[in-house]
């Protein structure tokens, strides 16, 4: 699909319970009527990143048809777990809240992410499942970090998982000297307890570091009952360093930008209004 013309772009503040989060706001030109809200967490393993690290893919979001909430989430090497899912969570409420002003009254809400943010996309929507409060209608995981384990084929071929790398060092910032680090909202793969989470969308590429995790996770989710989409886009990607780049126009044309854009229009498509639990044909 071609990429479609943003008809708004702009920073704002959005109430996180007793604080606000600065979140940019995307919009296209040919979106639908109560187009989908998506809460877009950028990556940089937990220690980095900011709005600009999640242009490209709030901008690949925007062009498969929905209203992009891009969020500055705390990230730093003292921001331990559960300290940015905590604000995420009571930000959550404020965008579903929002959504009439964003899109219309019945937009349903998705949380999206990818790397880092995929962890914490994943966390909301088993946090979700357990709150019971039905804010969330779907979820978009980007080559997410799940396993701190570091141990797949994956991440060898990338030579992570052994010695130091950006990931073993952002896991150990993230989850510091707690005891929580198998605690399914700070590792979602090591969760026993699948069912009754929102539809969900995984996507890796050939070359993603962390496709056996992001694959692993579908997988376990669909034996769990769950309605997963899976998609594994071919490579060359350069995932996920690529995703977090400042988006030109050649990039949104590369073959695995146009791929990744056509997997989130179709996940889009299915999601029904607000209200309805399950994915149902456009």
């Amino acid at each position: 699909m071609d990429a479609l013309p943003l008809t708004s772009c702009h920073d704002d503040l959005l109430p996180a319970g007793d604080g606000v989060v600065p979140v940019r706001v995307y919009k296209s030109a040919a979106r639908r009527k109560d187009a989908p809200v998506v809460m877009h967490l950028h990556g940089g393993a937990f220690t980095s990143g900011d709005l600009d690290s999640g242009e490209l893919v709030s901008r690949l979001l925007a062009d498969a048809g929905a209203v992009v909430v891009d969020v500055d989430y705390p990230t730093g090497e003292a921001t331990v777990f559960p300290t940015a899912l905590k604000t995420l969570d009571a930000l959550l409420a404020g965008v579903h809240k929002a959504r009439a002003k964003l899109s219309g009254k019945g937009a349903p809400l998705i949380v999206a992410g990818e790397e880092a943010g995929g962890n914490l996309a994943a966390a909301l929507a088993l946090m979700a499942r357990d709150q019971g409060h039905r804010k969330l209608s779907g979820q978009i995981l980007i080559g997410p970090m799940l396993n701190p384990c570091m141990g797949t084929a994956s991440l060898r071929q990338a030579d992570a998982g052994y010695g130091e790398c950006r990931w073993m060092h952002g896991w150990r910032a993230y989850l510091g000297e707690c005891e929580d680090g198998d605690h399914p909202y700070a590792a979602p793969a090591a969760t026993g307890r699948l069912s009754g989470l929102v539809p969900a969308l995984v996507v890796s590429a050939d070359d993603d570091p962390m496709r056996d995790e992001a694959l692993a996770y579908a997988r376990a989710m669909k034996r769990a009952g769950v309605d997963v989409q899976q998609a594994l886009i071919a490579g060359p990607s350069g995932w996920p360093c690529s995703l977090m780049k400042l988006p030109s126009l050649s990039a949104l044309q590369l073959p695995w930008a146009s791929a990744l854009r056509q997997k989130l229009a179709d996940f889009l498509s299915l999601i029904p209004p607000a209200g309805k639990s399950r994915l149902q044909p456009a």
